[in-house]
């Protein structure tokens, strides 16, 4: 390594920008933290995006934390996922102790406890939180496949009975509006529908509704209706600080796909309704994606390439997006170019699958003294590597940094507070209260009561026959989907044209509300 007044320096200088930024920590020399180079992110580059890595338990929760908390205090908007709970305590003052003074006061921090603004929100309201809902229109075919794990084939097929839905006004809310349109598409009155399109195949309908009774029966119900959440609220500041707002996602183990998914649509939505800004002195929102390996994992190429693309034009909309996981290896190269900030925690290196992941995370820094084999696996907790995009969009040198504390509470809200917060939230009134709109399966419904009442009157007005043959064994009544794609009413229906949504990204609508 380089002689330590070299790498003082220049970390010094590498660091020293002009305008505002957010304050990691101190340079790291010898095991002593220097307070004279300090470690820094323009605030300006933030929404250059960026990577928290690390093996599991070394402090990547509480990096987000002290990240998101800067962010805040600088008026800048927050979004995180949290995960197993930690982070809502970024809700109230941090806890004062010799030794966390002790710490501060080596890295020339000056920590006061200090709680920020956050609202909190849980999916489908399955959690203590504000719901948080969407429409199955405007999740759209691509998301939802990924939710389903459809292979290429399927997923083509979920687009087309997406545009069949879109074009002829059949507004998909929930999940058993889609339900209700595909049985429709095989059945013998449907199959004409999409011959100009090539047809919907039985065997593919079939897997699809498989895969949508399986999700249903996880809880996803819940998930999709209405009333739909606004992405907007994300965009809050209370006092000239940035709302923080955190994700509840219970039980991950069981629906990954779901909640890695979900948090797509949110970026995706925002996308959408976002103008352009450019370049910007501070982002709007900084969205943190933490275990963001199971949004990339299975994947098909379609839905890579629209993160991809996400991720790269969302910086010009005046958002940041930091994916939190465990190696670099876990993102994607074409998503990976684009993060300009780097923190990089501890890495172990105990089995082969490990020393490869190591060896792949040393190739992606920049060139530096350091032998990043060996100090990765070194790093203490609360201890990273660190570069970032210097305000000229070049990379700053390689820092081995003492991290800042947070001055939150680093450790759960009790439930309590989190109770008095969503109580309080003014998303409560808003999103609480499920709505059940006419949809595709009420005006479906609908149909088929006009249907049997216009055969109930023209029963009356035909002729009697003069003997009736023996009455056949009556049939299983039909289920009120078969009623419905089977009337005369329905088909006028859809053969009349509706307006169709625009998708964008992600096949997601593209929609004011």
């Amino acid at each position: 390594m380089a002689e330590t007044a070299d790498v003082v320096e220049t970390v010094k200088q590498g660091y020293a920008f002009e305008g505002p930024a957010i304050e990691l920590g101190a340079l790291l020399v010898d095991g002593t933290p220097n307070p004279a180079a300090a470690v820094r992110i323009p605030l300006s580059m933030v929404n250059r995006h960026g990577l928290v890595a690390g093996a599991t338990g070394t402090g990547k929760t509480k990096t987000l934390q002290l990240m998101a908390e800067q962010l805040s205090a600088a008026g800048v908007a927050v979004f995180a996922a949290d995960i197993k709970g930690d982070l809502s305590g970024i809700s109230q003052p941090g806890q004062e102790s010799e030794k966390l003074l002790a710490r501060t006061k080596t890295i020339g921090q000056e920590w006061s406890a200090t709680g920020f603004p956050t609202e909190f929100y849980a999916l489908g309201g399955q959690g203590t939180g504000v719901p948080i809902r969407a429409t199955i229109t405007s999740f759209g075919p691509v998301l939802l496949s990924k939710v389903l794990g459809l292979n290429d084939v399927q997923e083509s097929s979920l687009g087309l009975i997406f545009h069949y839905a879109d074009k002829n006004g059949l507004t998909l809310l929930d999940l058993k509006d889609l339900r209700a349109v595909i049985t429709h598409l095989t059945s013998d009155e449907g199959k004409g529908d999409l011959k100009e399109l090539g047809g919907l195949s039985a065997a593919t309908a079939g897997v699809i509704l498989r895969s949508l009774i399986g999700f249903a029966d996880q809880g996803a119900e819940a998930f999709f209706g209405e009333p739909e959440f606004d992405t907007a609220d994300l965009l809050q500041q209370r006092d000239g600080k940035g709302v923080v707002s955190l994700l509840e996602l219970p039980n991950l183990q069981d629906r990954p796909a779901l909640f890695s998914t979900f948090l797509m649509w949110l970026l995706a939505d925002l996308f959408h309704d976002l103008p352009e800004v450019g370049d910007v002195d501070k982002p709007k929102l900084v969205f943190f994606f933490d275990e963001a390996h199971l949004l990339f994992a299975d994947a098909s190429k379609a839905f890579l390439d629209s993160i991809a693309q996400t991720v790269r034009l969302i910086r010009s909309k005046g958002v940041g997006v930091f994916f939190v996981t465990q190696t670099p290896k876990d993102v994607p190269d074409a998503v990976l170019a684009q993060l300009g900030s780097r923190v990089q925690h501890q890495l172990r290196a105990h089995t082969p699958n490990d020393a490869k992941a190591l060896k792949a995370t040393v190739s992606t820094f920049p060139n530096s003294s350091y032998d990043l084999a060996e100090v990765l696996t070194q790093l203490g907790i609360g201890e990273a590597v660190v570069t970032v995009m210097n305000e000229k969009g070049a990379p700053t040198p390689v820092a081995w940094t003492r991290l800042r504390a947070p001055q939150s509470l680093m450790a759960p809200a009790t439930a309590e507070q989190l109770a008095a917060s969503v109580q309080g939230s003014a998303g409560n009134s808003k999103y609480t209260a499920v709505v059940d709109r006419e949809s595709a399966y009420e005006k479906l419904a609908a149909r088929v009561q006009a249907g049997a009442e216009q055969a109930e009157a023209e029963a009356k007005n035909a002729p009697q026959p003069k003997a009736a043959p023996a009455p056949r064994a009556q049939k299983q009544e039909k289920s009120m989907v078969e009623q419905v794609v089977g009337s005369s009413a329905f088909k006028q229906f859809a053969r009349s044209a509706g307006r169709e949504i625009i998708r964008g990204l992600f096949g997601a609508a593209r929609r004011k509300r």
